[in-house]
Parts: structure tokens; sequence; C-alpha cells
């Protein structure tokens, strides 16, 4: 996802600018829809043009990226093997296996000897990981193309921003239009009162639940939990300082305006969740049926479910959006204005056990996604990314991608992103299974945030 022009992200700085929730992190527990089976709408790419200079040495170097992206799997298959036929490098992409996080399985595979030469990271796990492991790639020319997206690290930047993603309450305006029999317009809803309104109208005029909930702990853990950091002042310095004040006790959640705000939109999400009598039963996959089909009309999600509605039938040229995660009734904060929007997802190099032909290919590749005509197109087009590179000059197709491309570049979209443990989403995450269950109550849920962070000490 683009995102507008932020400052540069320097951890040595400041830890606060670094971006790493876990969005896009489908990592196998939603349902992969690349089935190289199932027949799939690509758009054309333009291979007629391709002005990029190949390093003839590295023909027949072997290179291996991990990807913990699983929506993408075939795309980047495909993208290594268009790679290949112009660069004369063989690209393995490795899946992340289903049920395993990235920072597992790539601990794992250092551990045994054989890490990949590249590993498609949340950032978190890169700041975990760069110092001991990373190649160093501030040197690289498509730095200057990503001003603004940049992780740095002492200084220095260890990591490739792959794409920029945004999540909200996604909406299917022409089922809330044929329901209500009236004209939506998504900008008309300004706060949470407005938007549980709707909801009760909708309720009224037959969709008795129109919200899809998904119940997956990443989702409830990350996507949805971590808007209590995020939304502190919108930026990922705020996010880090809210999250020092709950670790060293300054801050009592009890109080803190977000926890409970957040909460309140939580119990509203609920109420309306179709999935309401089983909560911990709903199906990922039946999510995106249910709001391409109208059974609902709204779904927590972010710009990488688009492939999953796609799968259920949505198409390219209907009206799909994104709602902010409404958080109180005051038209002016900017949490009800805004789409929350980062870089997500890094690519970092092996610096550690790849050959310096390898790391050598490796830069090739990179450098080809972004100054290359082929690898621009294939980025948006095959990949169905939002690219964080100024000179790409292709927009995303789908209309979720698409919402959020346009909020970036119109001021409706905040970069923030909280920096947490890598067992933030599963440890929180059960706890929020166990919230929307109705198997606890807030003051438990506050208490196993509060739990968790003190154990961080």
């Amino acid at each position: 996802m683009k995102r507008k022009a932020a400052t540069r992200i320097a951890l040595g700085l400041s830890l606060g600018l670094l971006s790493a929730s876990l969005a896009g992190c489908t990592f196998g527990f939603a349902s992969d829809p690349d089935d190289p089976n199932a027949e799939v709408k690509e758009e054309p790419i333009d291979t007629s043009t391709d002005t990029f200079s190949y390093d003839d040495s590295l023909q027949g170097t072997n290179i291996t990226l991990l990807n913990s992206k699983a929506e993408i799997q075939v795309a980047l298959e495909k993208m290594g093997a268009e790679f290949e036929k112009k660069s004369g490098i063989h690209v393995e992409v490795m899946p992340v296996t289903d049920g395993d996080s990235p920072y597992t399985r790539i601990v794992s595979l250092y551990n045994s000897g054989n890490p990949p030469t590249m590993a498609i990271l949340d950032t978190t796990d890169v700041i975990a990981l760069a110092r001991e492991k990373a190649a160093d790639l501030s040197q690289e020319p498509w730095i200057a193309e990503a001003e603004g997206y940049l992780t740095e690290m002492d200084g220095k930047v260890y990591s490739f921003p792959l794409c920029i993603e945004g999540r909200g309450i996604i909406y299917n305006k022409a089922v809330i239009e044929e329901t209500l029999g009236e004209t939506f317009d998504p900008d008309s809803i300004t706060t949470l009162s407005e938007f549980t309104a709707l909801l009760e109208r909708l309720a009224a005029a037959g969709m008795e639940r129109p919200i899809s909930l998904a119940k997956e702990d990443w989702s409830l853990g990350a996507h949805q939990l971590q808007y209590i950091y995020e939304t502190y002042d919108g930026t990922s310095q705020g996010a880090q300082e809210v999250i020092d004040q709950i670790k060293t006790g300054q801050l009592e959640l009890g109080t803190y305006n977000r926890v409970n705000e957040f909460v309140e939109t939580f119990n509203v999400l609920k109420k309306y969740n179709v999935a309401l009598k089983d909560p911990l039963g709903a199906d990922y996959d039946e999510m995106a049926i249910d709001l391409a089909d109208g059974k609902t009309a709204f779904w927590f999600n972010g710009n990488w479910a688009w492939p999953n509605l796609a799968e259920a039938g949505a198409e390219n040229e209907d009206e799909y959006g994104f709602l902010p995660y409404f958080l109180n009734d005051d038209p002016g904060d900017f949490a009800n204005q805004m789409i929350q929007g980062s870089p997500s997802k890094q690519v970092m190099l092996d610096g550690q056990f790849a050959s310096e032909k390898q790391q050598a290919a490796a830069k090739e590749f990179l450098n080809w996604i972004v100054y290359s005509e082929i690898g621009q197109q294939m980025l948006v087009k095959t990949c169905n990314i939002i690219p964080p590179f100024q000179n790409n000059p292709y927009e995303p197709s789908d209309p979720l991608s698409r919402d959020i491309y346009d909020k970036v570049h119109e001021g409706k979209a905040f970069n923030a992103s909280a920096i947490v443990p890598n067992d933030h989403w599963a440890v929180l995450g059960a706890a929020m299974q166990k919230y929307l269950a109705d198997r606890s109550d807030k003051q438990e849920l506050i208490e196993s945030i509060q739990e968790y962070w003190d154990e961080q000490k």
C-alpha cells in the first residue's frame, strides 16, 4: 500500500518509527487463494520493453526466497520464472507452512544452517534478526525510491520494503444499497454511533447480522487489538510511547481511553457478528463468501483479503472499500477519519550463509522488481501489491487495494504500526478469542493485556 510521504524510519533514533504490525499475515492460517488448479484472471504483462541491465556473470546462480505472504505464493513463483528468463538466475520460492509463523520458520532454518537467501518477514522479525543475520542494504539504489517506507537500525537498512497494506472495515457498497434501497455514501459515516445506526438499519431491513468477524488469533491479536497502540496519536513513535508506558506501569490500562473505546467498538462488531452463536467456529473462507454474496455487508480485514473475495465471486469492477475502525463519536478524531496503512512485509537478505554471488543475485532480483518495466508490472498486476516505490507508475486494479491507494494519496491513511514481540498476536489473540466467545469480561481482557506486558519487562 502506498502511504503518504512519511519520515524515514530510524530505529537508532526512535524504535517507534519502525512499522511492524502483522498486516497481511495470512501465512497459511487463512485459505491460500493461489490454488494452482484454480482458474485465475490475470492482467497481462507487457514484456516487450525491458531496459534493465542484467549482470551476465550471475547466470546459473540459484537463490531461495522464503515467502510468508501465502496469497502471493503462485504470483511470486511466476515473477521468479520471468526473472530467470531474463537474468539466468533461478529463484526458488519457499512457502511458510500452514500453522507456522514466519519467525519460527526462519529461526529453524538458521539453526539448521540452511537459511533462505531472502526471506519475506514482518518488520518485527527483521528487527529481531537483522543485526546478526542480515546483509546491509544501505547502499542499494532502490533506497532513493522508498523514502518514507524504510526500516533503519543504527543508521543502516537491512530490509527491502515489499508492500504497503491497510486495514479497516471492508464494505460491500452494492449490498448495502440493495438492502436499504438507497444510495450509500461511505464518507457519510464518521462516528461509531453513525456506524451502529447503519448496522441497526440493515438489521431492520432484513440483514440480521451484517458483520463478518474473523476469529483467527492473528486477526484479533494483531489487526484489531493493536489499534490501542497505533491510535495513540496515529504515529509509530506514539505507538512505541504508549507501549513503553504500559510496560513500565505509567499508564493504567483501565483508564486509557483507547482501550475503553476499542472494547466498545469490538462489542458492536460482536453484537452484529454473523457467527454470533458460534464465533470461534467461524470459517475465514465462508466470511469472504458471505460478504460477496450479500449475507453480510462488512468484514473487518485488510486489502490482502481481496484474493479471498475474488475467489468467492467478487469482481474488480465491484464497489468494495474501507471504513475506518470507528472508536468514538468525535468526527474530528483521526481514528474516525482515516484508515490504518503502513509498510508491512519486508525482504531480508541473508548475510551469514549466502555466498557473495548469491547475495549479488538476490540484490539484482530486488533491483529488478524496482527498476525493470517487467518487475514493476508484476509486483502490482501479478502479485496484486501496492508498491512503496515512488518510481512505480502502476496502480492496483482490485477495489480494496485501489481504495487504500487512493486514501493514502488523499491523506486519509495514517502510517502507524506497533513494534510488539513475536508472540503478541498469539498470546493476546487467545485472550481476544475468550472475550469474543464471552468466556471473559472486559476486566479480564484488560488484565490479560497488562499481564502480557508485565512479562516483557
